[in-house]
């Protein structure tokens, strides 16, 4: 089994190994995975071996706190991290006001501030020096967790960060205490140059710098960590508190928690939907941008899924809820994202395996570094003062947080763009991905079918959908779904229909208006002797194009054809062309005849097609890639993809925003847009180069840090320890501060060339007034063409009659008018 703890007291990536060495030591264990930025730790084990209260009592032992856990424990560890902050900002503002003070004391003669006269001269030497101890006292006082923690990690023979801090600041406090007796001694047996000679050595100053500085640095440190969980704060605070349900007729209002799934939930315009549901009665426009990144609210209706956390915008309605509590889409993208925050991508274990030995080697270090200096001659203070500069500037936490860091960042702005990773790993492995299978239905095209040609012979146009829906319309065959939708939409209404008939295979029969119909294929016309002369044209035409052509006849004649396919989506051409551009290979698979796959090829200009592949078979074309060399990305809709999926480097599931916990896929995509595979892509790039810079940073800080502490380019360039404990502290919130630039990644969305990089023109906006629009179903045909417009974003109302057009650059008002009315509607005005 898996269980998560939090774990408390680490504060470098020494601790984070000494606890998963610790926790992995103990019999049954299976897996350790420690996030130090997160405080979290996974362990699998086997339960009959162990139990959560042996690895708590294993993480104890080793010097740290852990807790099981538990469901809230994203909401504690906020408000403990807030704490946490107030209480770092006490401990800075009284160390600096006491800094300040022994600053002042210790060397403001040296910049010609005047010191109280009881201060002053060789006969207060001993006034002078304990001052600046009892000044240092509370500094130390107030930042003891660095002895508490350090001290405890040497006794367990894993020192720390911390250890680093509380023997460098130790140091130099013991030291300015014995040059305090001393002073005394000196005073009181007259040897003025003893007292000459320690009343200007004494290191109170260095101690308290220390102390602050880092204290200083932890705090900057903290507040850019806590940013780093914006994105899974961000969605928890999306969760309605309450619900209101319909019971024994009555309405009333429920905490989210009382939700039981069957329950009617009634949602009003303007409020947040609780749980996940099918809607009961009611349309409306729901806003999924917070899940899903899509700007445009989306058309709802009766037997549509609503999600928990999206926003109802317009319409009254009710639904039954299906999920609750930790099963919806919400808690599942939570749990996701926490998760992929929490794991170790391949890159980390390079820093984790030089922090578990990094703190031994610097303590050995700056003791080689005292020693040699006293050998070589040098004063008892200069050895001392390199030996703690060796030890304040060389703290692990920058190697440490190098990986954690952006992981968390790059993992939570995946989820704000609706792109969300299973893993650390998933997030690794898609950097090096240089070859991408697409499946076509429901990936590259909208996987389901829809009228694309109307050809009257023999009537006009209107005659013959009503002639269609008529015939269709007690069909269950999904062609004649299409066609339905289609007549519908353009507001036909049906005629008469007796004497139904459907014949497997071939098409329908029925009287309609009293005269004898069918629709069908050309088999169908063939077998009742209709003559196809007319037809076989266009039937060549429409095969050539992919497209399935249904043929209608009344009355022994033939009245016309409607063509219909899979229509590709309108953003698939442009990201099939941005792989191409990345260098990525792009192989399409379909179980369709070589015909239609060669016509989607040609329409999204996809360098290589196999078609007629079953579901099982496609497993064996990406190990073909394996084979050659390649890193390959399986994208997918996550249902007969599931072999191909886990078969691949990387498994990307698309359109699979009600279902985020599709096992088979490392990568889940909540919209069914490929250019989100794209912009997986390019973060996962993004992450693993900001990864190599902070490890880059992280590393060659210490190896230049190390040595000038040390003193080798003494006395040209030598450190002190106060410089020492500044630099440490920038190095870490340096590193954090890169991380945080991920949060600048821009997804590209339709119609945006990532390559080119314009600067931004104002956008215009206009309202059309449009006639005709019956339902949800017609307001999105026009959403949909005005969007395929270049530049054009709408959003369309079927019950005001009116399209909100936003523009990034001009578009003629008769090209908008165009597209409204070859979608089949009338333009009333353009304002």
């Amino acid at each position: 089994m898996e269980q998560q703890f939090h774990v408390t007291g680490m504060s470098c990536a020494a601790c984070s190994a000494h606890v998963e060495k610790a926790v992995s030591a103990i019999t049954g264990v299976q897996l350790v995975q420690v996030n130090l930025l997160a405080g979290s730790m996974k362990v699998g084990f086997d339960s009959e071996q162990t139990d959560e209260n042996a690895i708590i009592k294993a993480v104890i032992d080793a010097g740290y706190g852990a807790s099981v856990k538990g469901k809230q424990a994203a909401t504690s560890q906020a408000s403990d991290d807030h704490t946490e902050l107030a209480e770092m900002q006490r401990r800075i503002i009284t160390s600096f006001v006491f800094l300040a003070i022994l600053m002042l004391v210790s060397m403001g003669h040296m910049v010609g501030i005047p010191l109280p006269s009881f201060l002053e001269g060789r006969e207060n030497a001993a006034v002078f020096a304990l001052t600046q101890l009892l000044l240092t006292l509370p500094i130390v006082i107030v930042n003891k967790k660095y002895y508490t923690n350090g001290f405890k990690t040497l006794w367990h023979r894993a020192p720390t960060m911390d250890a680093l801090i509380a023997v460098g600041s130790g140091a130099a406090l013991l030291y300015g205490i014995f040059a305090l007796y001393q002073i005394c001694y000196g005073l009181g047996h007259g040897d003025t140059g003893r007292v000459s000679h320690y009343m200007h050595d004494l290191y109170f100053e260095s101690a308290g710098t220390i102390l602050a500085l880092v204290t200083l640095g932890k705090y900057f440190e903290a507040r850019a960590k806590k940013r780093t969980g914006e994105a899974i704060a961000k969605l928890m605070d999306l969760r309605p508190q309450t619900a209101v349900i319909q019971r024994d007729g009555q309405e009333i209002s429920i905490p989210i928690e009382q939700v039981q799934v069957g329950d009617i939930v009634i949602v009003r315009p303007g409020q947040s939907i609780p749980v996940d549901g099918t809607i009961l009665k009611g349309h409306t426009a729901v806003d999924e941008s917070a899940l899903t990144g899509e700007s445009i609210p989306v058309e709802k209706g009766e037997g549509d899924t609503v999600i928990a956390a999206t926003v109802n915008k317009t319409g009254f309605f009710t639904f039954r809820a299906s999920r609750v509590g930790d099963d919806t889409t919400l808690s599942q993208i939570i749990r996701l994202v926490e998760e992929a925050s929490a794991s170790k991508a391949p890159i980390a274990k390079l820093a984790d395996k030089v922090a578990g030995i990094f703190v031994p080697v610097v303590l050995t270090i700056a003791a080689v570094t005292a020693v040699a200096w006293l050998i070589a001659g040098q004063e008892f203070t200069f050895a001392l003062s390199s030996a703690i500069t060796v030890l304040v500037i060389s703290c692990p936490c920058a190697l440490g947080l190098a990986t954690p860091v952006a992981i968390m960042v790059g993992t939570g702005v995946g989820a704000e763009n609706g792109v969300l990773f299973q893993s650390a790993e998933a997030l690794e492995h898609l950097h090096k991905v240089d070859a991408v299978v697409l499946d076509k239905t429901g990936t590259v095209t909208e996987g389901h079918p829809s009228v694309t040609d109307i050809h009257p012979l023999a009537t006009d146009e209107t005659s013959l959908l009503a002639l269609a829906l008529s015939l269709e319309q007690p069909s269950e065959h999904p062609l004649a779904e299409a066609v339905v939708q289609y007549a519908r939409q353009k507001g036909i209404k049906p005629l008469q229909v007796e004497e139904f008939q459907a014949v497997s295979g071939k098409g329908v029969i029925a009287k309609v208006n009293g005269a004898d119909c069918l629709a069908g294929n050309l088999r169908m016309l063939q077998e009742h002797g209709l003559s196809v002369q007319s037809v076989e044209n266009l039937a060549g035409k429409y095969a050539a194009e992919g497209k399935t052509p249904l043929y209608f006849a009344q009355g022994g004649k033939v009245l016309g054809v409607i063509a219909i396919a899979d229509t590709v989506k309108p953003t698939s051409a442009q990201a099939i062309q941005l792989l191409s551009d990345m260098h990525i290979d792009v192989t399409l698979l379909t179980g369709d005849n070589q015909v239609t796959a060669e016509e989607i090829r040609r329409q999204l200009n996809i360098p290589r097609v196999v078609a007629e592949v079953l579901p099982q078979d496609k497993d064996s074309e990406i190990q073909k890639l394996q084979q050659s060399g390649k890193t390959v990305a399986m994208v997918g809709d996550g249902i007969n993809d599931a072999p191909a999926l886990a078969r691949a480097d990387v498994g990307i599931a698309i359109g699979a925003g009600t279902d985020v916990a599709i096992s088979s896929a490392d990568v889940v995509l909540m919209k069914s847009d490929l250019l989100d595979a794209v912009n997986a892509i390019r973060l996962s790039r993004n992450v693993i180069r900001n990864i190599k810079q902070n490890l880059f940073w992280a590393f060659f800080y210490n190896c230049i840090g190390i040595p000038l502490a040390a003193g080798i380019f003494a006395p040209a360039l030598r450190l002190t320890p106060m410089f020492g404990a500044a630099a440490m502290s920038l190095s870490s919130v340096c590193v954090v501060s890169n991380a945080l630039r991920l949060k600048l990644f821009k997804p590209v969305s339709g119609n945006q060339n990532i390559i080119e990089h314009r600067k931004e023109e104002p956008k215009m906006k206009k309202t059309i007034t449009i006639e005709g629009m019956m339902c949800q179903h017609c307001s999105g045909r026009v959403r949909d063409a005005l969007n395929a417009l270049e530049g054009v974003s709408a959003e369309v109302s079927h019950e005001s009659g009116k399209a909100e057009v936003t523009m990034a650059t001009a578009v003629a008002d008769d090209v908008l008018a165009k597209a409204v009315t070859d979608a089949g509607y009338q333009v009333v005005g353009i304002a």
